[in-house]
């Protein structure tokens, strides 16, 4: 792995302190005032794009087990029609400036939803948040692309904490950070098993199963950061979906496949007993028509903590993909070309 790299936006570094940045913003945030109560919310929408909406999907995978109400994530530009007086939505946006997020948020506001925005402050977001005077959680200066995700989410888990959504949300938290600690020392030393990762992976396509919502999300998380941060293409499903379709799909050109494709399994605690039987059939059926099958096992006590850990190992494993290939792993020129900006 070349020590020489193009990482103009310092993205690894940034990466390596996560979990002192997530406490140092998570510790300060003690009250939001202007949240609605438990009893006046009858669903959660929460809005976003790209990483924002998979904050969302990681609040759905670790509050929602715990909620009364269902939690909706939605992505675009059109609300979803059932939102009313009776549903908290969650607008999450870090520029402030995401057009389908700023339509979606003034929809939920002409409806009359209570609004909690997580931005930051010098954001079109804010400004409207200013005008309504609705709840806001403001962003530090310091989270960017590729570094939104973990702090979206955490704020939102302490704002359901706080309507009575999520109890023992902040213990929770405090548990993750501390498996973040611990990962972050194995990820700065020499024998970083992100470092390790990269190299197996190489120049084949990664292809990333979890099980149930954590693994869900956290495999979409390795599949959007290998495409943001390494600039190649990556695949995702998860079991128990993919034993219903995906793996017919490796039935013909394992001459083909097996020199493109390393799968990635991304195993936690949290899996249903009869998914992790399927792990054992899928691996069974794909080892063959795969270059390598490279299982990822995440650490840490709680749900919260283990999608957490899996996901800083991806982050930072495509991260080290890029800089093995020369590759600046900050800037996404192609999803900057084809971004909609009206404000």
């Amino acid at each position: 792995m070349s020590t020489e790299h193009p990482d103009s936006t310092g993205l690894r570094d940034a990466l390596l302190r996560r979990p002192e940045l997530v406490a140092g913003f998570v510790d300060p945030i003690a009250q939001i005032d202007g949240l609605p109560t438990r009893e006046q919310i009858s669903n959660i929408v929460v809005i976003g794009m790209g990483e924002a909406a998979l904050a969302g999907d990681l609040v759905d995978a670790v509050a929602g087990p715990f909620t009364s109400v269902p939690i909706v994530v939605h992505r675009g530009y059109e609300l979803p029609s059932f939102v009313a007086p009776d549903s908290l939505v969650i607008a999450l946006s870090v520029s402030g400036t995401t057009d389908e997020t700023i339509e979606a948020t003034e929809a939920a506001y002409e409806a009359g939803a209570p609004l909690l925005s997580v931005t930051r402050a010098d954001g079109h977001l804010a400004e409207l948040v200013d005008a309504w005077g609705t709840p806001m959680v403001v962003l530090p200066d310091d989270v960017g692309p590729r570094l939104e995700l973990v702090p979206l989410a955490l704020a939102s888990l302490l704002a359901l904490e706080q309507i009575g959504f999520f109890p023992g949300g902040r213990e929770w938290i405090a548990q993750a950070v501390e498996q973040l600690r611990r990962r972050r020392d194995q990820l700065a030393g020499p024998a970083s098993p992100a470092a390790t990762l990269a190299r197996a992976i190489g120049r084949t396509l990664p292809v990333i199963y979890g099980a149930g919502p954590i693994g869900r999300v956290a495999a979409m998380r390795w599949k959007q950061q290998f495409n943001l941060a390494a600039k190649v293409p990556a695949f995702t499903s998860f079991v128990p979906e993919l034993c219903h379709n995906e793996i017919s799909g490796w039935g013909q050109h394992g001459d083909v496949t097996r020199q493109v494709f390393t799968q990635v399994n991304l195993r936690h605690a949290e899996e249903h007993p009869h998914d992790t039987a399927r792990f054992d059939q899928v691996d069974a059926l794909t080892l063959e028509v795969v270059a390598e099958i490279l299982t990822v096992t995440a650490e840490g006590e709680g749900s919260l903590a283990q999608l957490l850990d899996l996901v800083y190992l991806g982050d930072l494993t495509a991260v080290e993909l890029a800089l093995a290939e020369g590759v600046d792993p900050g800037p996404a020129p192609a999803v900057e070309a084809v971004r909609v900006v009206t404000r």
